[in-house]
């Protein structure tokens, strides 16, 4: 399994390399560390989540749902994630 700060860097990477104003997908995120292999990178998609969830909780993105920041609590179904946007 893949280590805490390898999920939340990739993420943080991913996240920055989409840019201002676009969001990413938790799987690309599992791809991203596992390859192409379905059945490698799935087991990754809830420490994704979980990795996920503790950044958006720090500020440093958001978690978003049919477009628009929620809170991780309130994370359910399709999320995609992205940089905060800056003031």
């Amino acid at each position: 399994m893949a280590a805490p700060d390898l999920l939340a860097d990739t993420i943080l990477r991913l996240c920055a390399e989409r840019g201002a104003g676009r969001s990413i997908c938790p799987s690309d995120v599992a791809r991203a560390i596992a390859g192409p292999d379905e059945t490698r990178w799935r087991l990754l998609m809830h420490p994704v989540r979980e990795a996920a969830f503790r950044l958006a909780r720090e500020g440093r993105i958001q978690v978003l749902r049919k477009g628009r920041p929620i809170p991780p609590e309130q994370a359910r179904g399709v999320i995609r994630l992205a940089i905060v946007a800056e003031s």
